[in-house]
Formats: structure tokens, sequence, C-alpha cells
């Protein structure tokens, strides 16, 4: 029928190449509610992390179908939008005929989740996982404490338009524990070094907090090498940063000690979940990480002082770059977005803290394709 076109199904979200469905936790909104595209519509909880579900379509909720602690599969109908000309009885036959038509994707045996490989690099192994075949090259370069899963829901996003590539950083994830003196320019030949061992001659470097300083660094070393830069609550530009959160997260060993530790990442603490928090004990079990994670906080703070100072280098970088920062940080003031060369793009995320990437996670996967887009 013709009013059928008009009508759009919320379906849950893949967020990550690992994620086969998804807890519902609850409505944002209500029926009858205008929305457009990015307006958050219900919170969902997933095996690694909660987040808010943002409308991806103009229109009005007309009906809600899951509810509060549904779990549901990939593609399964959440909600419908429609028009108000759109009568009630189009909506019903629509939801009818979508469920009665809806089949779960297969999960085949091994698609668990991105595939890694290992690479040595100045003697040191690293992990790593590539999305994507076609389109120019990009590296996500994660932050203190981080691994290449938290891109998993950024990563897919830019894999329909570039060849992605993700790496644990020396010290991270599962590669190997030796960080040398742990310094930013360490870590940037580290990058560079990978990048060489995988075949990219250049690429779109994208770094969160400690990667951000990472990737300005690695502009700066190599600059033929950047295409562009997109900083995601970057490190290394003001002084100020929440020491006290590193240095806690090294020395924390238990859930309790952990989790709030973690909450202060992000807007809404909720968002951190008990899978999460497991992930991140399991890592800091490693033999060689708290003294890896040690050496890399001594080369990057003093106190509550970052040591590196790139903002004189980013204003020297001749690619495009742009900064993506929430607006809720409290781990590194957004304020140190300010003040830096007009040629440098500034996007502030409100209802996000730390982690924009997850948090808001369509918003920032826009910025980052549109970057990858126009700077090819």
């Amino acid at each position: 029928m013709m009013a059928q076109e008009k009508i759009v199904p919320i379906t849950m979200p893949k967020w990550g190449l690992s994620m086969t469905e998804g807890k519902v936790v609850g409505w944002l909104i209500d029926e009858g509610r205008e929305l457009k595209p990015g307006d958050p519509v219900m919170d969902i909880e997933t095996e690694k992390i909660a987040n808010t579900f943002e409308a991806l379509d103009a229109g009005t909720l007309r009906r809600k179908i899951a509810t509060a602690d549904d779990v549901l599969p990939i593609g399964a109908l959440l909600g419908v939008m429609a028009p108000a000309g759109v009568s009630d009885a189009d909506v019903d036959a629509f939801v009818t005929e979508f469920q009665a038509s809806y089949v779960p994707p297969a999960v085949e045996e091994g698609d668990t989740g991105p595939i890694y490989h290992w690479v040595e690099v100045a003697g040191t192994r690293l992990r790593h996982a590539r999305a994507g075949d076609a389109g120019p090259a990009v590296v996500l370069i994660h932050g203190f404490g981080g691994d290449c899963d938290n891109w998993l829901f950024n990563q897919d996003a830019l894999a329909a338009h570039a060849q992605v590539h993700t790496l644990d950083l020396p010290g991270h994830g599962q590669s190997a524990k030796a960080v040398g003196d742990g310094s930013v320019a360490t870590l940037a030949r580290a990058v560079l070094g990978f990048m060489d061992a995988v075949g990219i001659a250049s690429a779109h470097l994208v770094g969160h907090s400690l990667g951000g300083a990472i990737a300005i660094q690695c502009a700066a070393m190599a600059p033929e090498r950047v295409k562009s830069l997109s900083l995601i609550a970057p490190a290394g530009l003001g002084v100020d940063i929440n020491g006290d959160y590193l240095r806690g997260f090294i020395s924390a060993e238990s859930r309790r000690d952990l989790k709030p530790l973690l909450q202060q990442l992000v807007a809404n603490p909720d968002l951190v979940n008990r899978q999460m928090i497991d992930d991140m004990l399991k890592f800091k079990r490693l033999d060689g990480v708290t003294d890896a994670l040690t050496t890399v906080a001594s080369a990057m703070v003093d106190g509550n002082a970052q040591k590196a100072t790139l903002r004189d280098a980013l204003g020297n970088v001749g690619c495009p770059v742009q900064i993506i920062w929430g607006v809720a940080d409290r781990i590194i003031p957004i304020a140190q977005a300010d003040g830096l060369p007009p040629s440098v793009e500034v996007h502030k995320i409100d209802g996000a803290g730390h982690l924009p990437h997850l948090e808001a996670a369509s918003v920032v996967n826009a910025l980052l394709v549109a970057m990858v887009e126009r700077a090819r």
C-alpha cells in the first residue's frame, strides 16, 4: 500500500563486528515524538558497553515495539516511525508483515568478531585488525589503557569508505608489553613502523586521547605519510589532565576500584557495564601491564600536568585537521580545544565525555567519514 512507503522501521543497530544482539535498557522518548537524525531514542546495552541509540531518519515515533529488558538480535524491530497521515491500521499491518518476514542474521562458525593478526615492529609484537577492502587507508590509534576494540562502534562505518586498520599500541591489549621509554615519540615511531610493516604508505590518522598526541607526533615526524588528522579528546594540547585517573586506573585491582574510575570517562555513568569492567580487569592482570602503563603514564604526565606539548606542532601540520571533543570530558579539559589555528575544525559534542566515539558514535562516525571523503 502507498502509506507503507512512508513507514520507517527502527531496528536493533549493529555496533561493532562482534555484536550479534543487544539488550533494550529503556526508551528515552514517548510515542508521538517528532524525531530528527541524531536525536536520542533509547539506551541499548551490548556485551562491550551500553550506548544511546540515535535516530537515523526524521519522522514521528508512532509505535514502540521493544520493551525494557528485551534482548533482541541485530535488525529486530524496535519501533516504527510514520507521518501522522498514516493510519494506525497501516502501522499495524507494517509491524505484522515485518515480524512475519524478519529472520535474524546467521552467525557463522568463527564469525565472532574481527580477525586479529600480529606483526613485528622493531622487535615488538603488535596485534592489529583490518576492516574494509577498498579506498584510502585509515589508522585508528586508541588511548591510554585501550586496545583495538575501543573502535568497534566506528570501524564498520569507516570500512564502507576506506581500509580501516586498528592496532594495540605497545604495552596495550595483546601487544607485547615492552614500551621503551613510553614517550609519545616512541609510540609514534611504533605506529609508523606498523604502517611500514603492513604496507601503508600514507593514511588518515584517527587518534583518541594519548592516541591523539601520537597522531600529531606522527604527522610532525613524517608529514608525507599523513593525509588527515581526526583527534578525539587529544592529549598534548594543554597542561591540565586528570592524572589521578591515570594513577588510579593503574593501581585498581578490583571491580569496586575500577568501576568509579571508568565512569569518569563518560557523561552518563550507566554506560559502563559489567562486561566492560571485566574486560579491563582481565587486561590489567596480564604480565607486564602494570609496568608498561606506569612507564607510559610517567612519560605522559607529572602530577596533573601533561608533559607532551604538541600545540605548536599541530599548528604546523599541513594536512586537514579536525578536533572532536565531548563537552563533559573529565579527563582532559575541552578548553584545550580553544584558540587553535583557524584551519583546525573543532566539533564539541554535548552529552559526551572523554569517549565521544562510543557515547555519540553516529555523530563522530559522520565526522570521520566526511574527513576521509574530502581529504582523499
